[in-house]
């Protein structure tokens, strides 16, 4: 009897003890699990020089950044400090290499001796018809030099100015009118108009429109944008077409730790994104901006343009040409072979002269 009751009343006890558990277990199926936090979003600072009205900040670094952060699913966010407010311009790469900013865009050419093989794409006496083409060139020739001097950060893209022209307050129309001729202009620029027998005046952009205005120069040598954007056609009268004189290439780049703490997959995202980018809105950019600006000038403020005659032209690319074998001179200094670098810059810009006309 006593047996018989310990067992009637374990089984009473055991009945008790599951009838509970399929109570909780309903309760606790009609009640949605919690859902696994997404893993925190990757906030990248990008520093840039341009201002904030600039089109390489409203078409380009705007746009881009929410394209990134949309093929990410919110997970790279990119906020962009432009003005130089994070970082001066000429500081911009190696604040990227060293964490400072996370992104960076400038020009190569403002830490000049930093990147000697890319002076290659800003040699005088390469034609290019225009920025498509330069900056085809460039992003298509850096991939295939693979130059060592920028793979200590993750290079998103490259775009360029294109050809600069010369912009008077009397007309150039052969070498014998540049001759003793002040121009503004700054580096390599300054270097291949004094070659022609021009006399370069170093300074800012920023400070060219006084001293075009109060004839302390009396030219300038830039893409054909500043005419509007500087208002520097209100100051010079003439321009006189030079597409084999200038061309000034810049930088998207990321912090190389940065870009490696990825995933493959935000990785490739971004990839595709910035192909996208480069080929719809970076490399025409100043496409755009050169061509309203000459509008504006022509239209405006009556500038004469000048186109010179082949042979004339020939005669000033045949005067730079001791730059280019300076610049071979230099690689081959440094253990690299500076002839097929050259070589490989002036094919790309046949090739995509004749595609982007």
């Amino acid at each position: 009897m006593k047996g018989f009751r310990f067992g009637y009343g374990w089984k009473v006890l055991l009945l008790s003890v599951l009838m509970v558990s399929f109570a909780l277990t309903g309760c606790s199926s009609s009640t949605p699990s919690p859902k696994q936090d997404k893993p925190a979003a990757v906030e990248l600072k990008l520093a840039h020089f341009f201002p904030s009205t600039h089109p390489a900040e409203t078409e380009l670094i705007q746009p881009w950044a929410k394209a990134i952060e949309e093929a990410t699913g919110g997970q790279v966010k990119i906020t962009s400090y432009p003005g130089q407010t994070l970082l001066t311009a000429d500081a911009i790469y190696d604040g990227v290499v060293t964490g400072i900013a996370d992104i960076g865009m400038s020009c190569f050419s403002y830490t000049r001796g930093r990147f000697p093989v890319l002076e290659a794409f800003e040699l005088p006496g390469i034609t290019y018809n225009n920025s498509k083409v330069a900056s085809k060139v460039a992003w298509e020739g850096i991939q295939q030099l693979n130059p060592q001097e920028v793979q200590d950060t993750k290079l998103m893209m490259v775009l360029t100015t294109g050809p600069g022209d010369l912009f008077t307050k009397v007309p150039v129309r052969s070498l014998s009118d540049l001759q003793g001729l002040e121009i503004r202009a700054t580096g390599l620029s300054a270097k291949t108009l004094e070659i022609l027998g021009a006399t370069p005046v170093a300074m800012p952009q920023s400070e060219a429109y006084e001293a075009l205005s109060k004839g302390v120069v009396q030219g300038n040598l830039s893409p054909v944008e500043v005419l509007q954007g500087w208002r520097h056609a209100e100051v010079t009268d003439y321009l006189t077409r030079t597409p084999f004189l200038y061309n000034t290439l810049f930088f998207i780049t990321m912090n190389l730790d940065k870009w490696n703490s990825l995933t493959p997959d935000t990785q490739k995202a971004i990839e595709e994104v910035n192909k996208k980018y480069f080929e719809e809105v970076a490399m025409g950019l100043w496409d755009k901006q050169n061509e309203s600006a000459l509008k504006w000038a022509v239209e405006e403020t009556g500038m004469e343009v000048i186109e010179l005659p082949q042979a004339e032209a020939e005669r000033w690319i045949s005067l730079v040409k001791p730059i280019q074998d300076d610049f071979v001179a230099k690689m081959n200094e440094k253990g690299l072979d500076g002839q097929q670098i050259l070589e490989t810059v002036k094919k790309l810009a046949d090739k995509y002269n004749q595609e982007y006309k």
